[in-house]
């Protein structure tokens, strides 16, 4: 009789030691996804993307660096061989109304660029627009940054987005010489699209 009441607890145990594993697999979070380098717009040179890095990156973009918290965010860089480049950075926060007022945040942040980049930089001329609202998952906005240089003769143009799916935020960056004529606004939108829909 104690053999086989040894036997019942033994396999009782054993059964709740795979329940829970279970569970524990079970509520294990689920890391965002990043876009691939086929997702970015189209380039007159093939993108080429970096492996997804946890954190924040050395050199942040001068409209988003500060904003985001380096323990809960990745990013990914992308680059073609022409001077055209991209990065892709998502951040989970700890919850939807905090996700809620990183995404505000960056939203002013980039909003105020311009400006800041014409304090920094006497003698910087530019224009700065809102480009609307992409309705994927929570939402996500896209706007461009056009800068001109006199003293150098350099021209930028800068494209960015901010989306949000639940508590997790994404922020979507493309730069090139040149102006916002020659950008592809069009395709930087679908991009967008594609990167909230794509992260969960």
């Amino acid at each position: 009789m104690n053999k086989i009441r040894t036997a019942v607890v033994t396999a009782a145990a054993v059964g709740m030691t795979i329940a829970s594993l279970s569970s524990a697999t079970a509520a294990a979070p689920v890391a965002p996804k990043f876009l691939s380098a086929s997702q970015l717009p189209a380039s007159i040179s093939p993108w080429h993307a970096d492996p997804v890095k946890q954190g924040l990156p050395d050199s942040g973009s001068p409209c988003t660096a500060g904003i985001a918290p380096k323990a809960s965010t990745a990013y990914r860089d992308f680059r073609t061989e022409l001077d055209t480049s991209a990065r892709q950075t998502t951040t989970v926060a700890p919850s939807t109304a905090k996700a809620k007022a990183l995404a505000s945040r960056l939203r002013a942040s980039i909003e105020g660029c311009l400006n800041r980049l014409k304090d920094t930089h006497p003698g910087l001329e530019g224009e700065a627009f809102y480009h609307g609202r992409i309705n994927v998952e929570e939402g996500a906005h896209v706007y461009s940054i056009d800068t001109a240089d006199p003293d150098v003769g350099s021209t930028d143009i800068g494209l960015y987005s901010v989306g949000r799916d639940g508590r997790t935020v994404t922020v979507i960056e493309w730069g090139q010489l040149g102006d916002l004529d020659g950008a592809p606004l069009k395709g930087f939108k679908k991009t967008t699209g594609v990167a909230v829909a794509k992260l969960y």
